[in-house]
């Protein structure tokens, strides 16, 4: 969930100096070197701050299934992007999803950084895993994936809202989903909800949601769980 895989809220438990490095990275060399000087530890600090973003993503991935589809979909036939994905902690999570693990044929990853990459490919969950700059343009064509996640990346000091039309592009028509959460204090001032009324209003996507949902166990506020639907 790297380059910006950080949890979305402002104080942490632990006072951890990367969760700080990061909110503070300037560029894409000083993100990459942060994340793969992490990676070996990533998932132990994020278990400390009760970190809940990738299953409540998942859990509202599987909720917007349920309501936008007329049957169970097959099993083995959802393809997914995992969108910054990380350590693989997304990919955990739709494993052991008792609603989505027998209906996903296949989750790719992408993240700026390889050390975390190569953390990722050992949980065994991913069919392919690559390096991706979220700030540009993706390597894939239109349409490929019945839905994207993207969880922790869309915080401060990292991705900008416009890889949400990228993230649309990639997804079916007619149906597919994004789900992406976002940094409740940047969704305004970062530009998110002018972008997501922009997709709206160019006919691209339809708003499911945009709800505020808690990052750590036990909250109600700090991050955004936005669902688009591609029309």
């Amino acid at each position: 969930m790297s380059p910006t895989s950080i949890p979305t809220g402002t104080a942490f438990k632990s006072g951890n100096a990367f969760l700080e490095r990061a909110y503070s990275l300037q560029s894409e060399s000083e993100a990459k070197a942060l994340y793969d000087e992490w990676a070996s530890t990533y998932d132990a600090d994020l278990a400390g701050e009760d970190y809940m973003s990738p299953t409540a993503a998942v859990t509202a991935l599987a909720h917007h299934l349920d309501e936008n589809v007329s049957s169970t979909p097959a099993p083995s036939s959802l393809t997914i992007l995992d969108a910054g994905c990380g350590t693989g902690l997304v990919g955990l999570a739709l494993k052991t999803s008792h609603r989505l693990r027998d209906a996903v044929a296949a989750v790719d990853g992408v993240d700026l950084s390889q050390g975390m990459l190569d953390v990722a490919r050992k949980a065994g969950v991913y069919r392919e895993l690559r390096t991706a700059d979220l700030t540009k343009a993706l390597d894939c064509e239109d349409g490929k994936y019945d839905a994207v996640l993207c969880v922790g990346t869309l915080t401060k000091g990292h991705v900008g809202p416009e890889v949400l039309g990228e993230f649309v592009r990639v997804v079916k028509k007619e149906g597919g989903l994004v789900v992406a959460t976002v940094l409740s204090e940047i969704w305004v001032e970062g530009g998110f909800e002018r972008v997501v009324e922009e997709l709206r209003k160019e006919g691209r996507a339809e708003v499911l949601g945009a709800e505020e949902f808690g990052i750590r166990k036990g909250e109600e506020k700090g991050g955004r769980m936005l669902v688009l639907r591609k029309l």
